[in-house]
Protein backbone atom coordinates (compact mmCIF):
# COMPACT_ATOMS: atom_id res chain seq x y z
CA UNK A 1 0.00 0.00 0.00
CA UNK A 2 0.85 3.45 -1.18
CA UNK A 3 1.85 5.30 2.14
CA UNK A 4 2.38 8.73 3.54
CA UNK A 5 6.07 9.55 4.48
CA UNK A 6 7.78 12.12 5.95
CA UNK A 7 9.99 14.34 3.42
CA UNK A 8 11.07 17.51 2.67
CA UNK A 9 7.41 19.21 3.06
CA UNK A 10 8.73 22.87 3.01
CA UNK A 11 4.53 24.53 2.99
CA UNK A 12 4.32 25.73 6.40
CA UNK A 13 5.48 29.15 7.88
CA UNK A 14 7.54 27.11 10.47
CA UNK A 15 9.88 26.06 8.01
CA UNK A 16 10.56 30.00 7.57
CA UNK A 17 10.42 31.93 10.92
CA UNK A 18 11.89 35.24 10.50
CA UNK A 19 10.70 35.47 6.94
CA UNK A 20 7.24 34.79 8.89
CA UNK A 21 7.49 37.42 11.26
CA UNK A 22 8.38 39.92 8.35
CA UNK A 23 5.16 38.97 6.74
CA UNK A 24 2.93 38.66 9.67
CA UNK A 25 4.19 42.94 10.90
CA UNK A 26 2.12 44.97 8.40
CA UNK A 27 -1.48 43.03 10.27
CA UNK A 28 0.02 43.71 13.90
CA UNK A 29 -2.85 45.55 15.69
CA UNK A 30 -5.13 45.20 12.83
CA UNK A 31 -9.03 43.96 13.90
CA UNK A 32 -10.67 41.70 11.69
CA UNK A 33 -13.88 40.15 12.36
CA UNK A 34 -14.72 37.00 10.51
CA UNK A 35 -15.97 37.14 7.29
CA UNK A 36 -14.04 40.19 6.84
CA UNK A 37 -12.25 40.51 3.87
CA UNK A 38 -12.04 44.19 3.38
CA UNK A 39 -12.33 45.19 -0.54
CA UNK A 40 -12.18 41.53 -2.06
CA UNK A 41 -15.77 41.16 -0.18
CA UNK A 42 -16.86 44.49 -1.83
CA UNK A 43 -16.05 43.63 -5.13
CA UNK A 44 -17.55 39.94 -4.74
CA UNK A 45 -20.84 41.94 -3.40
CA UNK A 46 -20.63 44.04 -6.67
CA UNK A 47 -20.42 40.60 -8.66
CA UNK A 48 -23.58 39.17 -7.04
CA UNK A 49 -25.65 41.71 -7.18
CA UNK A 50 -25.29 42.33 -10.90
CA UNK A 51 -25.06 38.82 -11.54
CA UNK A 52 -27.64 36.91 -13.55
CA UNK A 53 -28.60 33.43 -13.01
CA UNK A 54 -26.32 29.96 -13.74
CA UNK A 55 -29.06 29.34 -16.85
CA UNK A 56 -32.59 27.83 -17.25
CA UNK A 57 -35.03 25.37 -17.23
CA UNK A 58 -35.80 23.67 -20.35
CA UNK A 59 -39.87 22.64 -19.72
CA UNK A 60 -41.26 19.96 -21.86
CA UNK A 61 -41.45 20.75 -25.23
CA UNK A 62 -43.12 18.15 -27.17
CA UNK A 63 -46.95 17.28 -26.83
CA UNK A 64 -46.47 13.82 -27.64
CA UNK A 65 -43.82 13.31 -24.76
CA UNK A 66 -46.73 15.27 -22.21
CA UNK A 67 -49.19 13.21 -23.31
CA UNK A 68 -47.51 10.15 -22.68
CA UNK A 69 -46.55 11.70 -18.84
CA UNK A 70 -49.91 13.17 -18.37
CA UNK A 71 -47.72 16.46 -17.75
CA UNK A 72 -50.51 19.01 -17.40
CA UNK A 73 -50.25 18.99 -14.15
CA UNK A 74 -46.76 20.40 -14.46
CA UNK A 75 -46.56 23.69 -14.82
CA UNK A 76 -45.13 26.14 -12.43
CA UNK A 77 -42.30 26.40 -9.87
CA UNK A 78 -42.55 23.17 -8.69
CA UNK A 79 -42.11 21.74 -12.12
CA UNK A 80 -39.21 23.63 -12.99
CA UNK A 81 -38.02 22.36 -10.07
CA UNK A 82 -38.50 18.91 -10.73
CA UNK A 83 -36.91 19.44 -14.51
CA UNK A 84 -33.78 21.02 -13.02
CA UNK A 85 -33.06 18.37 -10.12
CA UNK A 86 -33.73 15.49 -13.07
CA UNK A 87 -31.12 17.37 -14.97
CA UNK A 88 -28.48 17.48 -11.98
CA UNK A 89 -29.58 13.98 -11.38
CA UNK A 90 -28.64 12.85 -15.14
CA UNK A 91 -25.26 15.60 -14.88
CA UNK A 92 -24.38 13.86 -11.34
CA UNK A 93 -24.70 10.11 -12.55
CA UNK A 94 -22.71 10.89 -15.84
CA UNK A 95 -19.88 12.19 -13.97
CA UNK A 96 -20.47 9.58 -10.99
CA UNK A 97 -20.12 6.90 -14.20
CA UNK A 98 -16.90 8.68 -15.74
CA UNK A 99 -15.59 8.84 -11.56
CA UNK A 100 -16.14 5.00 -11.41
CA UNK A 101 -14.25 4.47 -14.59
CA UNK A 102 -11.67 6.63 -13.63
CA UNK A 103 -11.26 4.73 -10.59
CA UNK A 104 -11.06 1.34 -11.96
CA UNK A 105 -8.11 2.18 -14.31
CA UNK A 106 -6.26 3.71 -10.81
CA UNK A 107 -7.17 0.66 -8.56
CA UNK A 108 -5.86 -1.84 -12.32
CA UNK A 109 -2.38 0.03 -12.05
CA UNK A 110 -2.01 -0.24 -8.51
CA UNK A 111 -1.27 -4.13 -8.99
CA UNK A 112 -2.49 -5.82 -5.34
CA UNK A 113 -3.54 -2.95 -3.37
CA UNK A 114 -5.99 -1.79 -5.96
CA UNK A 115 -7.06 -5.09 -7.47
CA UNK A 116 -8.99 -6.33 -4.72
CA UNK A 117 -11.65 -3.82 -5.28
CA UNK A 118 -12.10 -3.79 -9.18
CA UNK A 119 -15.10 -6.85 -9.42
CA UNK A 120 -17.02 -4.58 -7.22
CA UNK A 121 -16.36 -1.18 -8.53
CA UNK A 122 -17.45 -2.60 -11.84
CA UNK A 123 -20.98 -3.76 -11.01
CA UNK A 124 -21.11 -0.20 -9.02
CA UNK A 125 -20.05 1.88 -12.50
CA UNK A 126 -22.25 -0.27 -14.01
CA UNK A 127 -25.34 0.66 -11.73
CA UNK A 128 -24.34 4.56 -12.04
CA UNK A 129 -24.25 3.93 -16.37
CA UNK A 130 -27.95 2.56 -15.56
CA UNK A 131 -29.55 5.32 -13.46
CA UNK A 132 -27.89 7.64 -16.20
CA UNK A 133 -29.74 5.67 -18.66
CA UNK A 134 -33.27 5.75 -16.29
CA UNK A 135 -32.82 9.67 -15.87
CA UNK A 136 -32.50 10.33 -19.39
CA UNK A 137 -35.63 8.11 -20.20
CA UNK A 138 -37.62 10.07 -17.69
CA UNK A 139 -36.31 13.07 -19.04
CA UNK A 140 -37.33 12.17 -23.07
CA UNK A 141 -40.93 10.88 -21.11
CA UNK A 142 -41.64 14.40 -19.75
CA UNK A 143 -40.96 15.31 -23.10
CA UNK A 144 -37.71 17.23 -22.17
CA UNK A 145 -34.62 17.21 -23.76
CA UNK A 146 -31.68 15.13 -21.83
CA UNK A 147 -28.96 16.48 -23.44
CA UNK A 148 -29.81 20.70 -22.21
CA UNK A 149 -27.94 21.41 -19.36
CA UNK A 150 -29.95 22.76 -16.79
CA UNK A 151 -28.68 25.30 -14.00
CA UNK A 152 -28.51 22.38 -11.24
CA UNK A 153 -26.95 20.58 -13.97
CA UNK A 154 -24.32 22.92 -14.76
CA UNK A 155 -23.79 23.71 -10.55
CA UNK A 156 -23.05 19.50 -10.49
CA UNK A 157 -20.57 19.69 -13.41
CA UNK A 158 -18.34 22.26 -11.05
CA UNK A 159 -18.62 20.16 -8.41
CA UNK A 160 -17.48 17.00 -10.10
CA UNK A 161 -14.45 18.30 -11.63
CA UNK A 162 -12.97 18.19 -8.26
CA UNK A 163 -13.73 14.71 -7.19
CA UNK A 164 -12.24 14.07 -11.08
CA UNK A 165 -9.18 15.59 -11.11
CA UNK A 166 -8.32 13.65 -7.85
CA UNK A 167 -9.01 10.56 -8.75
CA UNK A 168 -7.15 11.74 -12.09
CA UNK A 169 -4.04 12.45 -10.38
CA UNK A 170 -1.16 9.95 -11.44
CA UNK A 171 0.16 10.73 -7.95
CA UNK A 172 -2.72 9.93 -5.43
CA UNK A 173 -3.19 6.79 -3.99
CA UNK A 174 -6.29 4.06 -4.28
CA UNK A 175 -6.94 5.45 -0.73
CA UNK A 176 -6.73 9.44 -1.51
CA UNK A 177 -8.77 8.43 -4.66
CA UNK A 178 -11.28 6.11 -2.24
CA UNK A 179 -12.05 9.60 -0.39
CA UNK A 180 -13.04 10.89 -3.19
CA UNK A 181 -15.72 8.47 -4.27
CA UNK A 182 -16.83 8.76 -0.76
CA UNK A 183 -17.34 12.29 -0.96
CA UNK A 184 -19.53 11.75 -4.12
CA UNK A 185 -21.87 8.63 -3.02
CA UNK A 186 -22.60 11.08 0.25
CA UNK A 187 -23.76 13.87 -2.34
CA UNK A 188 -25.94 11.28 -4.34
CA UNK A 189 -27.40 9.78 -1.63
CA UNK A 190 -28.63 13.00 -0.55
CA UNK A 191 -30.03 14.24 -3.77
CA UNK A 192 -31.50 10.92 -4.25
CA UNK A 193 -33.89 11.72 -1.77
CA UNK A 194 -34.55 15.12 -2.49
CA UNK A 195 -35.39 14.07 -5.99
CA UNK A 196 -37.66 11.14 -5.10
CA UNK A 197 -39.81 13.91 -2.88
CA UNK A 198 -40.20 16.36 -5.93
CA UNK A 199 -41.55 13.67 -7.84
CA UNK A 200 -44.30 12.59 -5.35
CA UNK A 201 -44.99 16.47 -5.39
CA UNK A 202 -45.66 16.59 -8.86
CA UNK A 203 -47.51 13.17 -8.99
CA UNK A 204 -45.01 11.18 -10.86
CA UNK A 205 -45.80 7.93 -9.33
CA UNK A 206 -44.24 5.86 -11.86
CA UNK A 207 -40.74 7.81 -11.09
CA UNK A 208 -40.94 7.53 -7.46
CA UNK A 209 -40.66 3.88 -7.55
CA UNK A 210 -37.89 3.44 -9.76
CA UNK A 211 -36.10 6.68 -8.34
CA UNK A 212 -36.64 4.67 -4.79
CA UNK A 213 -34.66 1.75 -6.71
CA UNK A 214 -31.88 3.78 -7.85
CA UNK A 215 -31.48 5.33 -4.17
CA UNK A 216 -31.32 2.19 -2.54
CA UNK A 217 -28.51 1.03 -4.72
CA UNK A 218 -26.59 4.01 -3.98
CA UNK A 219 -27.15 3.42 -0.41
CA UNK A 220 -25.26 -0.04 -0.95
CA UNK A 221 -22.63 2.39 -2.58
CA UNK A 222 -22.24 4.64 0.15
CA UNK A 223 -21.82 1.59 2.45
CA UNK A 224 -19.31 -0.18 0.04
CA UNK A 225 -17.10 3.01 -0.30
CA UNK A 226 -17.24 3.75 3.40
CA UNK A 227 -16.17 0.37 4.95
CA UNK A 228 -13.45 0.29 2.03
CA UNK A 229 -12.34 3.50 2.95
CA UNK A 230 -12.47 3.16 6.75
CA UNK A 231 -10.30 -0.20 6.63
CA UNK A 232 -8.10 1.44 4.08
CA UNK A 233 -7.20 4.40 6.43
CA UNK A 234 -6.85 1.99 9.93
CA UNK A 235 -4.63 -0.33 7.38
CA UNK A 236 -2.53 2.54 6.45
CA UNK A 237 -1.91 3.82 9.98
CA UNK A 238 -0.65 0.26 10.91
CA UNK A 239 2.00 0.67 8.39
CA UNK A 240 2.88 3.53 9.45
CA UNK A 241 2.94 2.57 12.86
Amino acid sequence: MQKAELGQNRTGVQMSPKDTKKMLEPAQGAKLTPGDSGRAEQLRAEYISNAGPVGSVPMPGTASGMAKAGTKALTGKRAQAFVDRLGERLAFERSGTRLYEAMLVKCRASGAEGQQYVARLEEICADEAEHFKLLSECMETLGCDPTAQTPAADVAGVESAGLMQVVTDPMTSVVQSMHSMLVAELVDNEAWDDLIGLAEEVGQKDMVEKFQGARDEEREHLSTLRQWYQQATMQEARLLS
